[in-house]
């Protein structure tokens, strides 16, 4: 879930310094102040990205993890 904050009072200088990193970044100056908030707050840029794909859910994910170890399991006889 995302929130939108109004953040009032940015001098001019402050200003046009994120808009010239916006623009050497290629990125809007939104993009550049969410990333300044999260790094000051102490996010964790892997996780947040991380986080755009997942999809599944918990039980998807289990039932994935049975699977995938059903599959490691050696049948000793196979190798006689």
């Amino acid at each position: 879930m995302t929130r939108q904050l109004t953040v009032r009072g940015v001098s001019d200088e402050v200003a046009e310094r994120l808009e010239a990193l916006s623009r050497a970044q290629r990125r809007s100056v939104n993009a550049t102040v969410n990333e300044i908030l999260e790094e000051a707050v102490g996010v964790d840029a892997r996780a947040r990205d991380l986080r755009r794909f997942i999809t599944w859910t918990q039980d998807e994910v289990d039932q994935v993890n049975e699977e995938v170890a059903a599959q490691r399991r050696v049948d000793e006889s196979d190798w006689r």
